[in-house]
C-alpha cells in the first residue's frame, strides 16, 4: 500500500507541476529541464500557488492539514503561495449532502428531519477533515453542526502509516 501512496503522490506532483517548485534549486536545474522534456504535454496555466493548493486537496486530509499551516508561515514561503493555501482554511471542496444525511442518520438512528427542525444542505464552511452546517433544533434553537468527512480517520491513519 505504502508503494501506491507514494506513486500516488508521485503523479500528483508531475500533474500539478511542483516539480518546478521542488526542483527550483541551480544545482537540481538539468533535472527540471529533463522532466519538462518528457512532459512537453503538460499544460501549467494555474499560478504556483493555485497549483500547490490543488495538489495538497488533491492528497487528501494530512496534507490539507500541512498546507494550513504552512499557509501561516509568510516568513517561509511567498506570499502569493501564502494566499492561496490560506483558502484550505475553510475552502476546501465539500462533501455532498446526501452523504451529509447518511452520517447523520446512521449517529441518531433517526431520519435528519427529525433530529433537527431545519438543516442546510450547503455548507457554510468545509475543511481538510470536517465541515459546517447551520441547522436549527427541533425547539427553534440555532446550531452549527460539524460533520466528519466519510472514512476519514481510516485516510488519515493510512497516511500517517
Amino acid at each position: 500500500m505504502r508503494l501506491f501512496r507514494l506513486i500516488k503522490i508521485l503523479v500528483v506532483t508531475l500533474r500539478f507541476g511542483l516539480d518546478e517548485l521542488i526542483l527550483s534549486h541551480s544545482r537540481l536545474r538539468p533535472l527540471q529541464q529533463l522532466i519538462c522534456i518528457l512532459l512537453f504535454w503538460r499544460r501549467l496555466h494555474q499560478s504556483r500557488g493555485e497549483r500547490l493548493r490543488l495538489a495538497l486537496e488533491a492528497l487528501g486530509p494530512i496534507f490539507v492539514k500541512f498546507g494550513q499551516v504552512l499557509s501561516t508561515r509568510r516568513d517561509l514561503i511567498p506570499p502569493d503561495v501564502a494566499d492561496e493555501l490560506s483558502r484550505l482554511q475553510d475552502k476546501v471542496p465539500h462533501f455532498p449532502y446526501a452523504q451529509v444525511e447518511q452520517i447523520i442518520e446512521a449517529s441518531f438512528n433517526k431520519p435528519v428531519h427529525e433530529v433537527f427542525g431545519q438543516f442546510e444542505q450547503t455548507p457554510v464552511a468545509s475543511a481538510s477533515v470536517a465541515q459546517v452546517h447551520f441547522a436549527n433544533l427541533p425547539d427553534g434553537h440555532p446550531v452549527a453542526v460539524k460533520i466528519l468527512r466519510p472514512n476519514i480517520a481510516e485516510v488519515i491513519e493510512k497516511d500517517l502509516q
